[in-house]
């Protein structure tokens, strides 16, 4: 059959259950054991089969099995009460941000992602950003943000993986069917489905708007594969990171362009565009066009306005994983375009122009930097990490000094703790712990429970765990085309009492997926003591293009099949989220070794420690602000290496160690009831140092606190008074970058001299300012530590403007204590200085003397 049209068919629900259908189109129940349970009692073969997907369950469950569960009190009762917990969480009026920032309910937050990773069942995710970013919308929905998400709805998703006979990774694509998933076509004002487009060099591509509910939260997804378009361009979005540069610019035009349409079709002004990593930065362009092409203003003028309301959150701690493009492609899709900001051609490319070692390139992260006014790295290390990454956009001040900021990811409570122990800890925790997600106080009675409830718990989660590896492992080899025995061999393939260490991640090299088998006569030694036997379960996907990693994953395979590793090493192909939560609540011990400092945060241990699961992980990424000592262990030093291969060895023996002396025997060490007492205080000190601490709830109110609302006030500023604000700062900046270099400073104080504890270094400075004025610029004294020549700045003050001491020549005057003992140095320096600047060193000019 040629097929033309898909359609899903219902059949009709009974009246006393009908609302089943209303809940199944909005994700609240994604994050709701008692109402996914409403649909798995439907047909729990049927359930398993359509991953988990309640539209596609109602549309093929037996309609007798529906009339007969519409006359089960039992299943009645339950009916009711997910109803009306749903019902009373709708609309909810209480919630943190309508009690906190009562002041702001006018205001919007418009999030644009690549991906969202919001359930197995919608797989237009592929990992940690896009399960991250479906994890932010979710709990913006608990905490009553006002908050919309646009990104793509991908046709074909992420790939299906499929592991081959020799280990060789294979990617499938399949085609996902709108009409059974929870998403219904996006209307606008007009009561019209929306239609966008995006103009791409020689043509116009449209895109469908798709609407998914997210409890209280709308996502607002495209997908150009709409009549009308090129096939080429039909196929535009089917793929979550697939393709050439050329396509991936093209995608990321529609994203940005066609993206910011959509929220204009739907009648919504943002206060805040918060972007997701780089790919949606072309909404900053657009956004800057609308502003000259339809309120007349200039360009200088139309940035600062994107900038007051602009956020962006960079994700990539290592400089080859920022998005870059050739002027080649930036010609060829923008030669139409910057006229109409009033460019030219060289002014567009300075707009994200980087010097490589290759050549100059237009780089998307230079881009967020200059249009977004506050910008945050993703985990404290990752901050310090991203601010001497990109230090030389503020050339003259230290890395400490880089105006980006962190805040660590966190992880949705309620998506990723597993049922039984959200039981268990409802048990002993204050009745509305969950509304109290982040406080710390919350978890403190998680000492309490008695260890062999926990360790049952835990156990129970275990054996779910084999029961699914077990089942998943046999389709997989029945699927090879592998005989009887190899397919029996899996109904008694791992051992629920040993050990279990889990590897879960994306394939990048850089996350050594491989280290633990730098010495494989060890790792069996460790693997195969028949007293205290140890097995490792690892799954993840590799990208499509990425050879090494696929090649890690083709070596793990075969390792997994020897006789020597067989039950000890298992790999699980085709990871998602439905795996992920089996792993993080089931296995042992959470491994994570990626070469530090590459990881930018990781929240796959959070997951894991929330389920009280132990993490033995190199100090990177969040586990560096994490680990305490007693909830988990750490591998190697936080420090780097002189190469890569001292860095493996040193790593490696690190963590031989550490399984061999402390963790297997701990585990293992039982008292006469058979309860590792000793293990399950490791356990819930995770949970106690780790569940409050790296929550999606503190994470979305840090950013609401740290990054919405001051940027919601901001935008307001500027956006008063027809722009007043934004046209006078646009004004004073191309003052400053005029007469910048007519700037001179010259300091009389101490060059040489012993001073004690508590003395002040005093100096007098004089500036020239040239066509510039005093209220222009701050003069600072800056004082540090000189730590084997290298100066670690401790302090800075704000000099006094005490006279004139000639025309255009102003002096300064000021103090700071000797606060250390040590070689203290000290300097002066001028920056410019406005009362509109979103971080002191916006402009990234500085004067030293």
């Amino acid at each position: 059959m040629n097929v033309l049209g898909r359609v899903a068919v219902f059949p009709t629900l009974p009246k006393r259950i009908s609302r089943l259908y209303d809940l199944a189109y909005n994700l609240w129940w994604s994050w709701t054991p008692e109402a996914r349970t409403l649909y798995s009692d439907l047909d729990a073969e049927l359930w398993r089969k359509v991953k988990h997907n309640p539209v596609r369950m109602l549309a093929e469950v037996d309609p007798a099995r529906l009339e007969t569960l519409a006359n089960d009190q039992e299943y009645l009762a339950r009916f009711d009460a997910v109803l009306a917990d749903f019902d009373a969480y709708m609309q909810r009026t209480d919630t943190w941000f309508q009690t906190t920032h009562p002041q702001r309910s006018d205001a919007l937050i418009a999030y644009f992602s690549a991906e969202f990773g919001l359930h197995e069942s919608l797989p237009i995710y592929s990992g940690g950003l896009g399960v991250l970013a479906g994890d932010h919308v979710k709990e913006s929905s608990d905490l009553g943000l006002p908050f919309v998400g646009i990104g793509f709805l991908y046709p074909q998703g992420y790939f299906t993986q499929r592991i081959s006979r020799d280990g060789t990774q294979e990617a499938y694509y399949d085609k996902l069917s709108f009409a059974s998933v929870a998403a219904t076509p996006a209307v606008g004002k007009d009561g019209k489905e929306i239609e966008v487009y995006a103009d791409l060099p020689g043509r116009r591509v449209y895109a469908k708007v798709w609407k998914l509910q997210i409890g209280r939260v709308a996502l607002y997804l495209m997908d150009t594969d709409v009549p009308g378009n090129a096939p080429g361009d039909r196929e535009l979005s089917a793929r979550l990171y697939g393709g050439d540069h050329e396509l991936r610019i093209a995608q990321e035009i529609v994203l940005g362009i066609a993206g910011l349409r959509v929220v204009r079709a739907l009648g919504l002004e943002p206060s805040v565009f918060h972007m997701n990593d780089s790919h949606p930065v072309f909404l900053v362009l657009e956004r800057a066009r609308e502003l000259v092409q339809q309120d007349g203003l200039s360009f200088d003028v139309a940035r600062e306005v994107v900038r007051a309301s602009t956020v962006f959150t960079t994700h990539t701690p290592v400089p080859a994983g920022n998005e870059v493009f050739g002027y080649d492609l930036i010609d060829k899709y923008f030669s139409n375009y910057w006229g109409s900001l009033g460019l030219s051609r060289d002014q567009f490319h300075d707009l994200a122009r980087q010097n490589m070692p290759w050549g100059t390139v237009f780089s998307m992260t230079i881009l967020a930097l200059r249009f977004s006014s506050l910008h945050n790295g993703v985990s404290k290390l990752h901050g310090a990490v991203a601010r001497r990454m990109w230090q030389f956009l503020w050339s003259g001040i230290t890395e400490d000094e880089v105006p980006i900021t962190h805040i660590t990811n966190g992880v949705h409570t309620p998506t990723w703790l597993a049922p039984e122990l959200r039981d268990l800890y409802t048990k002993y925790l204050a009745t509305n712990w969950q509304d109290h997600r982040s406080d710390a106080a919350t978890w403190q009675p998680i000492a309490n429970i008695p260890d062999g409830e926990l360790w049952a718990v835990h156990n129970e989660r275990k054996l779910r765990l084999f029961t699914f590896v077990r089942a998943h492992l046999r389709k997989h080899r029945a699927r090879l085309g592998e005989g009887p025995n190899a397919l029996a061999e899996t109904e008694t393939i791992g051992n629920p009492q040993a050990l279990t260490i889990g590897f879960a991640r994306r394939f990048a090299t850089y996350k050594r997926a491989t280290l633990i088998f730098r010495d494989r006569e060890r790792l069996l030694r460790l693997l195969s003591n028949p007293e205290r036997p140890v097995q490792i379960l690892f799954a993840g996907k590799a990208h499509p293009a990425d050879q090494p990693g696929k090649d890690l994953i083709k070596e793990i395979y075969n390792l997994s099949r020897t006789p020597e590793f067989a039950g000890k090493i298992i790999f699980l192909e085709n990871y998602d989220m439905n795996m992920a939560r089996y792993l993080v609540s089931g296995v042992d011990l959470w491994l994570n070794n990626p070469i530090r400092p590459h990881e930018a945060s990781g929240t796959s241990g959070m997951k894991a420690a929330l389920n009280g699961v132990p993490n033995c992980s190199i100090l990177d990424g969040w586990w560096a602000e994490g680990y305490t000592g007693s909830n988990g262990w750490a591998i190697g030093e936080e420090r780097e290496y002189q190469d890569l291969e001292t860095q493996n060895d040193a790593d490696v023996a690190d963590l031989y160690n550490k399984l061999e002396s402390e963790i297997v025997s701990t585990f293992y060490q039982r008292d006469a009831d058979g309860i590792p007492h000793a293990w399950l205080q490791v356990m819930k000190e995770a949970i106690v140092s780790c569940a409050p601490r790296f929550s999606m709830t503190r994470q979305v109110e840090e950013y609401a606190n740290l990054l919405y609302i001051p940027t919601t006030e901001r935008n307001g500023d500027f956006c008063r008074t027809g722009y007043e604000k934004a046209r006078s700062l646009a004004s004073w900046k191309q003052q400053i970058g005029a007469h910048w270099q007519e700037v001179a400073l010259q300091v009389q104080g101490p060059r040489e001299a012993q001073l004690g504890i508590g003395d002040q270094v005093e100096v007098t400075a004089d500036l020239v300012l040239g066509a510039l004025r005093p209220e222009d610029v701050t003069v600072e004294l800056v004082v540090g530590r000189d730590e084997d020549w290298n100066v670690v700045e401790t302090g800075a003050v704000e000099l006094a403007r005490s006279e004139v001491s000639e025309p255009g020549k102003y002096r300064y005057t000021g103090s700071i204590p000797a606060q250390h003992g040590g070689s203290l140095v000290y300097g002066v320096r001028v920056i410019p200085s406005h009362p509109e600047l979103a971080t002191k060193y916006e402009l990234g000019l500085i004067r030293w003397a």
